[in-house]
C-alpha cells in the first residue's frame, strides 16, 4: 500500500513539475512574441540614407538579357 501511495506522490511531482514549466514556457514565449511586435522593422531611414536600387523603364528586357546580367553581377 505504501509503494502505491509513494508511486502516486511521484507522479503528482512529476505532473506539477511538467505543468508548470509549461505554462513558464507558454508565457516565456508570449513575451517574446509581444516585443518584437511592437517592433518597428519598416520605419523610414533617418539621417543620409540614399535609395539604392532602380526601377528599370527604358526597355522591357528579355529574359536572356536577365539571366546574362545575373551572371555577370550577380544580382
Amino acid at each position: 500500500m505504501k509503494n502505491g501511495i509513494t508511486a502516486i506522490w511521484h507522479t503528482i511531482k512529476v505532473f506539477i513539475l511538467f505543468t508548470g514549466s509549461t505554462v513558464l514556457f507558454y508565457y516565456g514565449i508570449m513575451w517574446i512574441n509581444e516585443e518584437y511586435e511592437n517592433y518597428h522593422r519598416y520605419d523610414k531611414p533617418e539621417g543620409a540614407a540614399i535609395k539604392v536600387s532602380s526601377s528599370v523603364t527604358e526597355k522591357e528586357n528579355s529574359w536572356y538579357d536577365r539571366l546574362l546580367f545575373f551572371y555577370m553581377n550577380g544580382e
